[in-house]
């Protein structure tokens, strides 16, 4: 299994988490707000508040669920990395298997 961590505005967590649970391209996202972010955009130094997006999914599923973010993101280049689940509850992985399309 993987979890796929991106970043964007708290205007838009909610609707680009309910797209790709609703097209079951991941069986969870976990939301975190209050996040700062600040980093390097086009020679300038930025800050702003973003929300954290932790989404469970299988890896099957990892290159269709990076494609859809960027297609539905703000962001001109949104962050988006993979992280692997090496161990884990076994009947939770089970239902991130069942779950996702």
């Amino acid at each position: 299994m993987k979890i796929i961590m991106s970043t964007c505005p708290e205007k838009e967590a909610e609707g680009l988490a309910e797209k790709l649970l609703d097209e079951r391209l991941v069986a969870c996202v976990n939301m975190i707000n209050g996040l700062v972010s600040k980093y390097w955009w086009k020679g300038k130094l930025e800050t702003d508040k973003e929300v954290l997006l932790l989404m469970k999914t299988k890896p099957a599923l990892v290159n269709k669920t990076i494609n859809r973010i960027r297609e539905i993101h703000s962001y001109e280049v949104p962050e988006v990395v993979v992280l692997d689940i090496s161990q884990g509850n076994p009947d939770y992985i089970q239902w991130i298997e069942e779950v996702t399309g």
